[in-house]
């Protein structure tokens, strides 16, 4: 049975505990709307996976590739994903909440209007095409990532660390600052027209 067969075979039946597909090889799987709860699937390979609206809550998704992949409207709260490979996926409108994104690979990636209030982003990389328009950021911990470039406009980090951030050249029109730690932050070059501190 093929990894995509036992995860079809899971959403069908469903199951108790936690779903253990590590490093599975879902490229390009059709999931969407998939409830993955709690799945185990640290080291998979989903580049290029349609997850439009599925369920990850608290999955662990450490290490996986989910480059390319369609996250748009997806639950990842509480989802671990350190050191995951989002790059070029698209997390629009995606819930992130108390997610663990730390050191994650994050080149090119759409979080237009996701929710990442209270993620831990420690030492994430971000490539400078990076689109975070009107996310909410609120209290999450920026400390030490590389935003370079990246559009942030309208974007909410209240309460947020960005401590050692690199904000270099970045759009934050109209971003929310207030309560934001910047200690060592970089914003040489940043536009921040009508930004709020």
């Amino acid at each position: 049975m093929t990894d995509i067969e036992k995860i079809i075979k899971y959403l069908k039946e469903g199951s108790e505990g936690i779903f253990e597909l590590t490093e599975a090889d879902l490229k390009g799987a059709i999931l969407i709307k998939a409830d993955l709860r709690n799945a185990d699937l640290k080291r998979a390979d989903l580049s290029n996976a349609d997850l439009t609206n599925a369920m990850l809550i608290s999955a662990n998704l450490s290490g996986a590739d989910l480059s390319g992949a369609n996250l748009k409207g997806a639950d990842l709260s509480h989802a671990i994903l350190n050191g995951a490979h989002l790059e070029h996926a698209n997390l629009s409108d995606a819930s992130l909440t108390g997610v663990d994104l730390r050191f994650a690979h994050l080149n090119s990636v759409k979080l237009i209007n996701a929710n990442l209030s209270l993620a831990n982003l420690e030492h994430a990389k971000f490539g400078g095409d990076s689109i975070l328009t009107g996310a909410n950021l609120e209290g999450a911990n920026l400390k030490n990532v590389g935003l370079a470039y990246a559009t942030l406009r309208s974007t909410n980090f209240r309460n947020a660390d960005l401590s050692g951030a690199y904000l270099g050249e970045t759009d934050l029109r109209n971003a929310n600052l207030i309560g934001a730690k910047l200690e060592g932050a970089n914003l040489e070059g940043a536009w921040l027209k009508d930004a709020k501190f």
